[in-house]
């Protein structure tokens, strides 16, 4: 069933307009702290995003690759603690990971917004902005946002002949089957 579940799950940017259910937030919270974290240090923290003038505001956060979270209902900031670990940005991306697939296993679609050493305007970060929107000590990395909502795209999912088989070598690097 898992193998099935990422052979459905697409980035979705549009969303219907319709609140997602407490009990389904709930479970997503649930999930991101299940992640599996390096030594089980758990560098990573959340916000969980529900408020319209923020998800408005959070959309602003770059100038290409965010607006598609104002139509969103729900959003979720990944936030690291670098002092937690030298892993955080590779445990922050297992926790988002984990977020995007319990999504879409709750049937909700989601996309990622990458904020991490991006810039919101020439002058500002997208993690300076996104501190600033959500209130975020400055010691925490703003690693990404993960949009989520009810789909109001249908996609299909990527057929496995378009697969990328010709990155995949076998006991050796170049080594094909």
């Amino acid at each position: 069933m898992f193998l099935d579940l990422l052979r459905k799950r697409r980035s979705i940017r549009q969303y219907q307009d319709r609140p997602v259910e407490g009990e389904k937030i709930e479970q997503l919270t649930e999930a991101m702290l299940r992640a599996p974290s390096s030594r089980g240090l758990n560098p990573w923290e959340f916000v969980v995003v529900t408020d319209k003038e923020t998800l408005e505001s959070l959309s602003r956060a770059k100038q290409h690759g965010s607006a598609f979270a104002k139509g969103a209902p729900l959003a979720i900031v990944v936030l690291g603690d670098p002092a937690r670990g030298d892993v955080w940005i590779e445990d922050c991306s297992i926790a988002a990971l984990v977020i995007h697939l319990a999504a879409a296993d709750l049937g909700l679609g989601s996309c990622w917004i990458q904020v991490r050493k991006r810039d919101h305007d020439g002058k500002t970060s997208a993690e300076d902005y996104v501190r600033g929107v959500l209130g975020v000590r400055p010691e925490l990395q703003v690693e990404a946002i993960i949009a989520i909502g009810y789909p109001k795209e249908e996609k299909a999912g990527h057929p496995r002949a378009t697969l990328p088989w010709e990155k995949v070598s076998h006991n050796r690097y170049g080594e094909k089957t």
